[in-house]
């Protein structure tokens, strides 16, 4: 994960292999389509195929005819291990960076604003887009970096104007 003054951007692509996947293994695959960058979606490992390529299993999408999930041929250098479960945060802070469950995956975005009700205003950099989301939709963000999760830190206040409305 590299950080455009300090807010998580996706992963540049890697050249080696981070980490070897076995056959069963939950993981993470990012979407490097347009429109769908910043976004993970859990999936399982379901075959080893060439050097640094994966079949894997999502857990969340489906085949367009709704029957099964969809399977697909990956890049190691999409996929990363599920992000260890932290404890509940009681509630999040303006500015810290977050996941936002959305359209069956986990976008990467940063608090912008803390509303009522449990509700969050999140921002996401790459669309510029600023969603309301239920403190039970969101995780804190943990980026996978040399094998290790860390907690990123906070975005800066300039990273957090957008133009444009709260959906």
């Amino acid at each position: 994960m590299k950080f455009d003054h300090g807010f998580a951007s996706p992963e540049p692509k890697k050249t080696k292999l981070e980490h070897d996947f076995a056959i069963g293994d939950r993981v993470e695959v990012q979407s490097d389509e347009q429109g769908f960058e910043g976004s993970w979606y859990a999936a399982k490992i379901v075959k080893k195929l060439e050097t640094d390529r994966y079949l894997v299993k999502y857990k969340t999408l489906r085949n367009d005819d709704g029957k099964g999930h969809v399977k697909e041929e990956v890049d190691c250098s999409n996929i990363r291990p599920l992000p260890p479960v932290l404890e509940m945060v009681d509630s999040f802070e303006v500015r810290e960076q977050v996941d936002a469950f959305y359209n069956d995956g986990w976008w990467i975005g940063a608090i912008r604003r803390i509303l009522i009700n449990g509700m969050y205003s999140v921002y996401f950099k790459n669309s510029e887009e600023e969603l309301k989301f239920k403190h039970s939709d969101l995780r804190v963000h943990q980026d996978w970096k040399d094998g290790k999760w860390t907690i990123p830190p906070k975005v800066h206040n300039s990273e957090l104007h957008c133009d444009s409305a709260t959906v």
